[in-house]
């Protein structure tokens, strides 16, 4: 099933996943009789465009025929979903989860409380989060070091903050060059969501005007 949501600067975010997207180009061409490719982008005589993003390990693309071509070889993905209480962090071989690990954390929520309460519970809550980042870690280290060699990106989601402080740990340095730029919008991370991220970390992105 194709996901369309709203662009920021206008159009749409659509995503594929690699096994449907012949169905999806010939569905456009279809559509849009004449369609031209300019590189990874299909251009309509009507200006309608399709401008399709490689999905996390693929590199440079110069071409349609070139990104089909890759999406047929399975790829090696880190997993890393996090948010201030929980983490969930995997290792993806093509579609099956091969390495995982799902832990919850306490963290204090925000008080109504004011004055020095509230400072002296914000400085324990802030505590409590440094400290489930450190576990946190200790997970994906645990995780993901073993398969750093063979993975060919880190995919990330959750809350952006938390995952930039968990990756501040030096054993996690050799991840970070294998780390997408695109953050996964994910609800509270569970190995039913970390599954399910499968699936979205290998689609393909396509902006589409209109």
């Amino acid at each position: 099933m194709m996901v369309a949501k709203p662009a920021a600067g206008g159009g749409r975010w659509a995503e594929v996943e690699p096994r449907r997207l012949r169905r999806w180009l010939d569905g456009f061409y279809s559509r849009h009789d004449g369609a031209q490719e300019e590189g990874l982008k299909l251009v309509a005589a009507n200006g309608d465009t399709a401008e399709l993003v490689p999905p996390p390990g693929l590199g440079t693309i110069a071409d349609v025929d070139a990104l089909l071509e890759a999406l047929a070889v399975p790829r090696r993905l880190g997993l890393l979903l996090a948010r201030r209480n929980a983490v969930a962090v995997g290792v993806a071989d093509g579609d099956e989860l091969i390495s995982s690990k799902v832990d919850t954390f306490y963290v204090q929520g925000r008080t109504a409380a004011g004055g020095w309460s509230q400072q002296r519970y914000a400085r324990r809550r802030e505590n409590q989060a440094s400290g489930a980042a450190r576990d946190a870690a200790d997970i994906a280290a645990r995780i993901l070091l073993p398969y750093a060699d063979s993975m060919a990106a880190l995919v990330c989601g959750g809350d952006r903050g938390t995952v930039d402080e968990i990756l501040t740990d030096r054993r996690l340095a050799p991840l970070l060059p294998l780390r997408h730029d695109r953050l996964l919008d994910v609800p509270e991370p569970r190995h039913a969501i970390l599954v399910a991220t499968i699936p979205t970390a290998h689609a393909i992105r396509i902006h589409l005007i209109p």
